[in-house]
C-alpha cells in the first residue's frame, strides 16, 4: 500500500506491519569496515555478519516471519517419517499450486540438483528465459548446457518494458530447431529473473511457452522462488490480471507447468523448498533421489518447524498487503537513487535495487570486475552488504578466458519486512556520495579462484590502493568522527 500525503509531491510506501521484536545493529567505523572487506577478500559473501550494518546480500532465508508463522512453528510434529507437519504442508501446497504431488527438499538448489540428475544427459540443452547460477551449474555438471532465450531489451539497463523476463519465442523455436527435441530435457522459466534485476515474466508469455511445449511434448519447468514479486507485478502491470485475485493468477501460472520447484527461503519466508507436479510418472522418477540426497519423503532435509512456517507463509503469499512490500520499497529506494543520478535498472524489479556497475564505474574495465569493486566500495562507505551479480558470478570460457557478463550489477536486496525507510534513506545518501566520488574506485583481481561457483568463496584484492584513497576522501568530507 502507498500513502499519498497532502504536502508531498510523491507517494511513499507504508509498512503494512508493526515491529514487535527488534534486533540490534551496529555500524563499524570506516577504518574497521575497510579492514573487514579486505580480510574477506573483497567478497561480500565472506564478511562476518557482525561487521555488517545493513545486510542486503540476499532475501534468501532473511525475510522476517509473521507472528502467525512463529506461532505455527510450535505445532511442529518432530517425526522422522509420517509427520503431521508434512501433511499440513502438502495440503497447503496442493491448494496453492493446484497440483497433487509434492517432494520436499532443503532448498531450491536441491530441487535443481534432482531435476538435472533425472532429466539432463551429456549433450542436452535446456532453454530458459535467463539462467541462474546454481541452475546452470547443476545442468553443466550433468554434461548439459543452457541456452538463454530472453528478449533483447531484457538486458537494457533503462527500459520501459514491463516484463523483461518474457521469453523470446523466436529464439526458443530456433534453439529447438537447431538442437532437436531429443536433446531438450525440459524448458525452464524463472519467475522473476534474478540476474537481470529481478525482472518479472507476464502470464501471457508463460502461456505462450506452455502452448509451444505442449505442441512438442516438451516438459515445462517453472522456478517459482521469486513468485511473490512476480504475482505483484502481474496484478499491477498486466491488464488481464487486474481483475483477477492473486490466488487465481497463481493457479493460472501453475496450470501452464509440468513441474514447479521453489526455494521457500524466498517463497514463504522460511527455509526449505520442494518440487510440485501432477504427473505420477514424473513424481516416481524423482522421488527416490529425495531420501538419497535430502532426507525422508516427509521432511526432505527441512526442519519441521520451518515446514510449519512455510505452510503459513504460502497462505500469506496470496495477500496483496504482504507481496506488495518488497516491490514498493524497492521502488522508493530506486527513486531516491535516481534523484542522485545513480544508474539503476528500470523498470524496478523484485529482490532489491539493482545498480548498473558498468555505467557507475565506466572507467573500470570488465575484466577488473566493476560490480565486485562497487559492492566492496558500498560496504566501505556504508557498512551495507550487497551482492555482485556480474562477471564474477559467471564461469570462465573453456579456454580459460574471462566470460564478461551481459549485465554488471550490484544487487542491494530488501528482505521483506526487515528494513525501514530510514535505512533506505541512509543508504541512498551514502550511494549518492559514492557516485560523486566514483572516480576513486578501481578494479579487483582474483587471488583465490575456485573453478565452480567462484562468487561464493573466491577471494580478490584491490588493484592499487584505491580503497585507502576512498577512505581518506570519506573522512575529509564527513569528518574523522563520522561513521
Amino acid at each position: 500500500m502507498k500513502h499519498i500525503a497532502r504536502f508531498k509531491a510523491e507517494p511513499f510506501p507504508l509498512e503494512m506491519h508493526k515491529a514487535r521484536i527488534v534486533q540490534k545493529l551496529r555500524l563499524l567505523p570506516i577504518d574497521e569496515r575497510l579492514k573487514a572487506i579486505q580480510e574477506a577478500g573483497n567478497n561480500t559473501f565472506l564478511l562476518k555478519n557482525r561487521d555488517v550494518f545493513l545486510d542486503m546480500l540476499t532475501d534468501s532465508g532473511t525475510n522476517a516471519m509473521s507472528d502467525r508463522q512463529l506461532a505455527a512453528m510450535n505445532l511442529a510434529d518432530d517425526s522422522y517419517a509420517g509427520s503431521e507437519t508434512f501433511f499440513r504442508l502438502e495440503k497447503e501446497i496442493q491448494s496453492f499450486f493446484g497440483m497433487p504431488l509434492f517432494l520436499p527438499s532443503h532448498q531450491g538448489r536441491a530441487c535443481e540438483h534432482i531435476l538435472a540428475k533425472v532429466f539432463v544427459k551429456p549433450g542436452d540443452v535446456v532453454p530458459m528465459n535467463f539462467h541462474f547460477t546454481t541452475t546452470r551449474a547443476h545442468i553443466m555438471e550433468c554434461g548439459g548446457r543452457v541456452e538463454e532465450c530472453y528478449m533483447d531489451e531484457a538486458i537494457a539497463s533503462s527500459s520501459e518494458l514491463l516484463f523483461k523476463g518474457d521469453m523470446d519465442m523466436k529464439k526458443l523455436a530456433g534453439v529447438v530447431a537447431e538442437v532437436g527435441l531429443d536433446h531438450i530435457p525440459f524448458v525452464r522459466i524463472e519467475l522473476g529473473t534474478n540476474l537481470i534485476g529481478g525482472q518479472p515474466i507476464s502470464l501471457q508469455s508463460i502461456e505462450e511457452v506452455s502452448a509451444f511445449c505442449k505442441a512438442r511434448q516438451l516438459l515445462l519447468v517453472l522456478d517459482a522462488s521469486l513468485l511473490s514479486d512476480n504475482l505483484f507485478f502481474m496484478k499491477t502491470r498486466e491488464k488481464r490480471c487486474a481483475a483477477m485475485s492473486i490466488a487465481d493468477i497463481n493457479l493460472a501460472i501453475s496450470a501452464c507447468a509440468d513441474i514447479i520447484y521453489f526455494s521457500a527461503r524466498k517463497l514463504g519466508s522460511a527455509r526449505g523448498g520442494g518440487l510440485v507436479m501432477r504427473d505420477k510418472v514424473l513424481f516416481d522418477k524423482m522421488k527416490n533421489l529425495v531420501p538419497l540426497f535430502e532426507g525422508f519423503l516427509t521432511y526432505g532435509g527441512m526442519s519441521v518447524r520451518e515446514m510449519e512456517a512455510i505452510t503459513v507463509g504460502l497462505e500469506e503469499t496470496l495477500d496483496m498487503d504482504m507481496i506488495s512490500q518488497g516491490p514498493q520499497f524497492i521502488e522508493a529506494f530506486g527513486h531516491l537513487a535516481q534523484k542522485a543520478g545513480i544508474p539503476v535498472i528500470t523498470p524496478f524489479g523484485g529482490l532489491g535495487l539493482h545498480i548498473d556497475a558498468k555505467e557507475f564505474l565506466a572507467h573500470v574495465p570488465g575484466c577488473q570486475y566493476p560490480a565486485g569493486a562497487l559492492a566492496a566500495a558500498i560496504f566501505i562507505v556504508s557498512g551495507s552488504r550487497g551482492m555482485e551479480r556480474g562477471t564474477i558470478s559467471e564461469t570462465r570460457n573453456p579456454d580459460g578466458s574471462e566470460h564478461l557478463a551481459s549485465m554488471e550489477l550490484v544487487r542491494l536486496a530488501l528482505p521483506r519486512r526487515v528494513f525501514t525507510l530510514s535505512h533506505i534513506t541512509f543508504l541512498a545518501d551514502r550511494l549518492a556520495w559514492l557516485f560523486e566520488n566514483r572516480h576513486l574506485i578501481g578494479g579487483l583481481t582474483f587471488v583465490e579462484e575456485p573453478e565452480i561457483m567462484r562468487f561464493f568463496i573466491g577471494r580478490l584484492s584491490q588493484i592499487g590502493t584505491w580503497q585507502e584513497q576512498l577512505v581518506e576522501k570519506f573522512k575529509a568530507d564527513f569528518g574523522s568522527e563520522a561513521l
